[in-house]
């Protein structure tokens, strides 16, 4: 368990640590500059928006898989169910 605890321990000292760097940096932009691509420190990142399109590609196509099987469970079922039709060999079976 301390080792888990080290590295969030970790993990939370370099988030402050980019955290202080880019409020830092912003402190020390006059107010006219342009505007920082990644100023905003709480949006998400353009990578993270890729990442959630493909998740969302993903649960649509494991929705649809998801239906596929469904229909094709139900088919089979029904197939299971049907009483079987005499097949050619029990007939010649029964007339000898």
């Amino acid at each position: 368990m301390a080792d888990a605890t080290t590295a969030a321990k970790d993990r939370i000292d370099r988030a402050l640590a980019t955290l202080e760097r880019k409020v830092l940096e912003l402190k020390a932009r006059p107010a006219t500059a342009p505007a920082i691509a990644d100023d905003d420190l709480f949006a998400p990142a353009p990578s993270q928006a890729k990442a959630e399109a493909r998740v969302a590609e993903l649960e649509a196509a494991g929705r649809e898989a998801s239906e596929a099987l469904a229909r094709a469970t139900d088919q089979i079922r029904r197939l299971l169910a049907e009483p079987e039709a005499a097949s050619p060999v029990d007939a010649v079976d029964e007339a000898d």
